[in-house]
């Protein structure tokens, strides 16, 4: 599995729109410094997905996210893949029996398909959103990653590179 943390808030920026000529679409925008963050994680092979919502993005929350994946695969062995923040290298981070880590590069997001996922949340379901409260995020956050958990074929079609095809194959 490939996992990584995604921070969505307030803060809207307006983005490209399609209008009819001679009309110029508006689009509202906000500067508001208010977060929360998902941390997922992503098979590539069948594309099986796994969310959880935090307020913040540290070591007791990558543990309660790891054990989560742990209790919903309890039969897998798995190989939890992803970059080298803080706390995913803490010697504090809890691992589950039944999860080991390995690191991508450094300074290398294109490799892990997760943030392809975060691309097309922002796209589909934050582009041009003014959120009235930190509630309205999750909320619409929420509908983001249950139309991922409902369709395995759309998270396999942004995960499954081939190159991570090809090695999970010989494994």
């Amino acid at each position: 599995m490939f996992q990584d943390e995604g921070r969505f808030g307030r803060l809207g920026f307006p983005r490209r729109a399609w209008a009819p000529a001679p009309c110029r679409p508006q689009c509202s925008g906000q500067i508001i410094r208010e977060y929360i963050y998902v941390y997922s994680a992503i098979s590539p092979l069948d594309g099986k997905i796994e969310s959880l919502i935090a307020p913040r993005a540290d070591i007791d929350v990558m543990s309660i996210f790891l054990k989560q994946v742990s209790e919903r695969f309890p039969e897998d062995y798995i190989l939890m893949v992803m970059d080298k923040a803080a706390w995913h290298t803490s010697k504090k981070l809890i691992l589950p029996p039944n999860i080991r880590t390995a690191f991508l590069p450094p300074y290398s997001p294109q490799l892990n398909p997760v943030e392809h996922i975060w691309k097309e949340i922002r796209e589909k379901y934050f582009g041009n959103h003014v959120f009235k409260s930190i509630d309205a995020v999750e909320e619409q956050l929420l509908k983001a990653l249950i139309r991922m958990n409902d369709d395995s074929e759309c998270v396999k079609s942004f995960a499954g590179f081939q190159w991570i095809i090809d090695s999970l194959l010989y494994i």
